[in-house]
């Protein structure tokens, strides 16, 4: 890269040292939360939304437990105008929800702006003029003094018309801009304005103290954000609210250490979506507070569900990757990876965990609407025994010995590597079952008679051995040993019988048992088979011939 010397540091550190921050671990509770998917996001978006559209996404954002959410810019177009009025004269807005409109400090926006929330049983509004030294010499082309003219001048016009609508207001004011606007001014400007609205205990003003554009590393906008905490008048009255866009990819650390600086309120949009490269992406917030431990008073328990609501609204997609909701964010291909989450996941069970602490898990999927067996486990030409193990017990309740995993996870691999793709879960299954189970080539079951005699069980085995008929007989101390006896002498094999174990099936037919038997040939190789029958020995037969034939002695 040749032109790095072209690019200056653009952001101003405070007149004095603003670190307590830094004492601080985590979010001990959530902020005040306010959307503004309605407004910053949606006028991102490359075809911003219908009216219908904005209505569906506000009921959308109530039911997702928003308290505050901007709804839009009345003064900007018709549409906008229209909403905030469907919203009012529809008594859309419940009484516990307040809407907050965006305007800037010029009197014919401020009085279109009321004229679309006459009536609002609660509203805020968000005066905003910008602050920083790009914006005042190269746009506005103003002084210091003529900047805070604006604001002021805005505020005293919000409160005289607040005076002459009906309706509850509360007032919000932003300092454009306020990452690349000096911190003594950004201070002097927002004090003007608080004195011109005189919070009290019962009508708090917002200050927001917006990362319009982010320009530095999280701990500076932490330590700006102390610093005008600690300095701004009347701060008991004073609601610090953060709005961190996410130039620099950062806008969850900025805004994450900027609560533990002393902030109140966040202003961010679900995904992310915003101008650029997006606003604060609330969810992500939200769900890092919740897996420490602490709830976030926002609804994301059917994560599936919320994607696509906002995804069919807006025409934008979440990515696969996408902290939380992506759909492979909890999906583990590694082999690895799976065998500690499928252990984890035991481990839970079997000590009766109430606290989470799976591996490679920070927070239980299921919590978010997501099911273990589509979600976490995902099967491919890398995955292993562990997890595909774990998969087959938990969707088809197969519970299999340690080491014919290893076999069934050979198979599964290959069949994934020749395929070059991703199996599903009944792809996983059918691998298992055509490869595993109740194998009939070449030698096929038929029936099987017992006798028990003083010493012993002698077992009569009705088989056909590559297409013929045959009847088979064999003595031993049990059942599966009297028809394993048979199988050796009759066919001239020879084997050992080394692990024999069985279950009734959890999942499906509870009246099915299914087997799983290991053999040990002569010259070493292993063979594993499994059985699945109602009749609990013929399942473990079936297991025993299941082997006989994977095993390529006949």
């Amino acid at each position: 890269m040749k032109n790095a010397n072209k690019y200056r540091k653009s952001y101003f550190m405070p007149p004095e040292q603003c670190l307590k921050w830094t004492g601080r671990d985590y979010i001990d509770a959530p902020p005040i939360w306010c959307s503004v998917d309605l407004r910053d996001g949606n006028q991102a978006l490359i075809v911003p939304m219908s009216l219908e559209e904005k209505l569906d996404f506000f009921k959308f954002l109530v039911r997702i437990g928003f308290k505050e959410i901007e709804i839009g810019f009345p003064a900007a177009s018709r549409t906008e105008f229209d909403f905030c009025r469907a919203l009012i004269e529809q008594n859309l807005i419940p009484d516990d929800v307040t809407v907050q409109v965006l305007t800037q400090s010029r009197e014919h926006i401020i009085q279109r702006t009321f004229e679309a929330l006459r009536g609002a049983k609660n509203a805020i509004i968000h005066l905003y003029n910008s602050t920083s030294v790009a914006q005042r010499e190269q746009v506005f082309k103003k002084s210091k003094q003529e900047i805070i003219d604006i604001a002021v001048s805005g505020a005293e016009l919000a409160k005289k018309f607040a005076d002459d609508y009906e309706g509850n207001f509360r007032f919000e004011y932003s300092p454009e801009s306020f990452t690349g606007t000096e911190l003594d001014f950004a201070l002097d400007i927002c004090n003007a304005v608080i004195n011109v609205f005189k919070p009290t205990a019962d009508s708090k003003l917002i200050i927001n103290l917006p990362g319009t554009v982010e320009v530095s590393m999280p701990h500076v906008y932490a330590s700006q954000i102390e610093y005008m905490c600690s300095n701004l008048q009347n701060r008991e009255n004073i609601i610090v609210s953060l709005h961190p866009h996410n130039d620099r990819g950062c806008a969850v650390a900025d805004t994450e250490l900027a609560l533990l600086a002393g902030a109140d309120r966040v202003e961010g949009t679900l995904f992310g979506n915003g101008e650029r490269t997006g606003n604060v992406d609330i969810i992500t917030l939200a769900l890092n507070m919740y897996s420490h431990g602490v709830d976030p008073k926002l609804d994301f328990s059917n994560i599936p569900a919320t994607v696509k609501t906002y995804e069919e609204l807006t025409d934008m997609s979440v990515g696969q990757r996408h902290p939380y909701c992506g759909e492979l964010v909890f999906a583990a291909f590694s082999g690895s990876h799976q065998d500690a989450i499928a252990k984890g996941m035991a481990w839970r069970e079997e000590k009766k965990l109430t606290e989470w602490t799976v591996p490679y898990l920070p927070l239980d999927p299921k919590d978010l609407g997501r099911q273990y067996d589509g979600d976490i486990i995902r099967i491919n030409s890398q995955s292993g025994k562990g997890g595909i193990g774990f998969l087959l017990k938990n969707k088809y309740g197969m519970d299999l010995p340690p080491k014919f995993r290893e076999q069934v996870g050979y198979a599964v691999k290959d069949f994934s590597d020749k395929n070059q793709k991703e199996l599903q879960p009944d792809e996983v299954y059918n691998v298992f079952r055509d490869g595993f189970v109740n194998v009939a080539d070449p030698v096929k079951f038929t029936e099987v008679h017992y006798k028990q005699e003083k010493d012993g069980i002698n077992a009569t085995v009705a088989v056909n051995v590559n297409k013929k008929e045959r009847v088979l007989s064999g003595f031993g101390n049990g059942r599966i040993d009297a028809v394993s006896e048979a199988l050796r002498r009759s066919l001239n094999i020879k084997y050992n019988l080394t692990s024999y174990s069985q279950h009734a099936l959890d999942i499906g037919s509870k009246s099915q048992a299914i087997s799983y038997v290991e053999i040990k040939t002569s010259d070493g190789r292993v063979s594993w088979g499994a059985g699945l029958h109602t009749d609990v020995t013929t399942s473990a037969v079936l297991a025993l011939i299941s082997a006989v034939n994977r095993s390529e002695m006949i």
